[in-house]
């Protein structure tokens, strides 16, 4: 056997984590990523034997607990674009916030996506609402004051109760492809701004986040003028990263900027220096001098150019083309202008239809249910 990198000092114990590894594997079959399940059991034991206090382990047996569980739940819709929807739990039904939430579900559903909200009243409520409970997830978490699951999504197989804020926002982020927030209080904010931060540092994938107001509404407004002022004229922020967000009280532009940004962009991915972009339609030659005559201050050299998939990318979107350059991994609001640009080729072009019934697009049953994550067994 082959020495481990990331391995226990005891030889016994050793092997028994591997055994323990190959063992499942002879039963569940050969999987991919055993190496990481290796290193969390190497890191398990560390834990015992760095005498790590029971309130220590219990949060992280959680945590991990809420995670895999997590993973299970979204793991059969994987290929569905997904919109988190976060507002106020407070807001009421009569209000004009209520409605554009509930509206905005209703038209993004439409529009082949699912809607990732907290669980809870008021703006979770009104897009759950919108978008059904086929196509709805729920985040929920357990609070001592609040908050019970909406009726919309209470006791669906798509809902996840949370003992920790951190565990949820993970789950957030990592399983939307875009935001949307409507006005809410220090949870919305937190939310946000967590996800442009995520963003602008490179930690997370560059999506569409959109801010949006009831109609002649100035909440976000209010927020953006700040952001404007306070952070960007002072130096916290660069500029560009107020390309990051974009605001509205106009629903059907707030649709618009998420179904527009996956026109002709798909994803990304970094193999090595290199930033690979997938994409429907490449640039040609004319239209690619004319974006490296816009982008040359993100290139750490070379040019932009097109080509096919890289051997190192390693997943399955293998038939598109691809837009490859040597990103500097700090301007990220210029690389959304560089996406809203190659989303521009094909403006005349609706977004990529969804080929399926409904039934297959929100399949019914999936292999877990609404327990508590921690609890869930299987």
């Amino acid at each position: 056997m082959s020495p481990r990198r990331y391995q226990l000092r005891d030889s016994e114990l050793n092997e028994a984590v591997e055994s323990l590894v190959e063992r499942t594997q002879q039963i569940y079959g050969e999987r991919a990523g055993a190496d990481f399940v290796r290193q969390m059991l190497v890191t398990g034991v560390r834990l015992l034997r760095d005498g790590a206090g029971e309130g220590d382990l219990k949060l992280i047996n959680s945590a991990l607990k809420e995670l895999r569980h997590s993973l299970r739940v979204f793991a059969p819709y994987e290929h569905h674009r997904k919109v988190a929807v976060f507002g106020s739990a407070r807001t009421a039904p009569e209000s004009g916030d209520w409605k554009q939430a509930r509206a905005f579900a209703e038209r993004i559903v439409e529009a082949g996506w699912m809607v990732i909200t907290g669980a809870g009243g008021g703006i979770m409520a009104a897009a759950q609402g919108g978008a059904g409970r086929e196509a709805s997830f729920g985040v929920n978490i357990r609070l001592p004051f609040e908050q019970e699951a909406n009726p919309v999504i209470a006791n669906d197989p798509k809902l996840i109760n949370f003992r920790y804020f951190f565990t949820r926002k993970v789950v957030f982020v990592k399983e939307s492809h875009a935001i949307a927030l409507f006005p809410g209080g220090y949870g919305t904010h937190d939310e946000g701004l967590e996800t442009l931060t995520l963003i602008q540092t490179g930690k997370g994938e560059i999506l569409p986040v959109v801010f949006v107001d009831e109609p002649g509404g100035s909440y976000w407004r209010d927020w953006e003028q700040y952001v404007h002022s306070h952070l960007s004229e002072r130096g916290f922020i660069s500029e560009e990263d107020l390309d990051l967000f974009t605001v509205t009280d106009d629903v059907d532009v707030a649709v618009k900027e998420i179904l527009n940004f996956y026109s002709n962009y798909h994803s990304s991915r970094f193999v090595g220096d290199e930033l690979v972009m997938r994409v429907r339609v490449a640039p040609d030659s004319e239209q690619l001098d004319a974006l490296n005559s816009e982008f040359p201050d993100i290139l750490t050299s070379g040019a932009i150019g097109v080509g096919a998939a890289l051997a190192g990318e390693g997943d399955e979107v293998v038939a598109l083309p691809r837009v490859c350059l040597r990103f500097n991994r700090r301007n990220r609001g210029r690389l959304r202008v560089l996406i809203d640009r190659i989303n521009d080729l094909v403006k005349d072009e609706a977004s990529p239809p969804i080929e399926a019934s409904p039934h297959e697009i929100f399949p019914l049953q999936i292999p877990d249910d609404a327990r508590n994550a921690e609890d869930s067994e299987g």
